[in-house]
């Protein structure tokens, strides 16, 4: 069995947590570099009739969400 799973992480997040170990380890000016790559912004557009909407971003598209769900 994988140590990964046996300690009750998924693949992606036990991938997350090794990358970020190897960044944290290197020296400042590598280091850096690795951080700007390992940066992610997810953006969706929602397509009706064949035509694409707006593109947004996916956290703030959640955080919108959020907010809108907490008020009802």
């Amino acid at each position: 069995m994988a140590y990964w799973k046996a300690a009750g992480l998924t693949y992606n997040r036990y991938l997350a947590v090794a990358a970020r170990a190897v960044r944290r380890s290197l020296k400042e000016t590598p280091r850096l570099a690795a951080e700007r790559r390992g940066q992610m912004d997810l953006r969706f557009a929602k397509w009706e009739n064949g035509k694409q909407g707006e593109v947004r971003s996916l956290g703030e598209a959640n955080q919108e969400a959020a907010v809108a769900n907490a008020e009802k």
